[in-house]
Parts: structure tokens; sequence; C-alpha cells
């Protein structure tokens, strides 16, 4: 049995593990093969849009990084 572990599994674990206001998981294509990095809010305190797809794990790393931000700046302006 192959028991190693694909590097895009440790990156997914990283996403969920720095990102835990968000369900994050990747899309299938059509044709059965993986698809988008997608991140789908739970915690409004974490972002601002519901969803972010992104094309690769540095990509959605990135995008919410910046959401995290967006979401800061507009809670500042609540206050």
């Amino acid at each position: 049995m192959d028991t190693r572990t694909h590097p895009e599994d440790w990156e997914l674990a990283r996403l969920r593990a720095d990102f835990g206001g968000y369900r994050i998981w990747r899309s299938v294509r059509r044709d059965g093969l993986l698809g988008e990095w997608v991140a789908t809010l739970h915690d409004p305190r974490a972002g601002v849009d519901p969803t972010v797809m992104c094309p690769t794990a540095e990509a959605l790393r990135a995008a919410l990084v910046e959401e995290a931000e967006r979401a800061r700046n507009g809670s500042e302006r609540e206050r």
C-alpha cells in the first residue's frame, strides 16, 4: 500500500489550519480531475466574499489574506 501523502494534501491541510473561518476544498472538474482551490466563508469575521476560488493553493492563500484584511477594515468602519 502506498502511504505517501501528496504535496497538495499537505497544502490543503495548511490552508485549513491557517484559515479556520473557511471550509477549504478542491473542486472536481467535469473530467474528474481536481480543479480550483475553493474557500467557502463560515465566519464573517474571517472575510467578506462568501466564496473564493483560485487556480493554485498559493493564489488562494493570498486571496484569503486579502479577505482577512477586507474584513478587518470593514469592521473598523462599523465602529
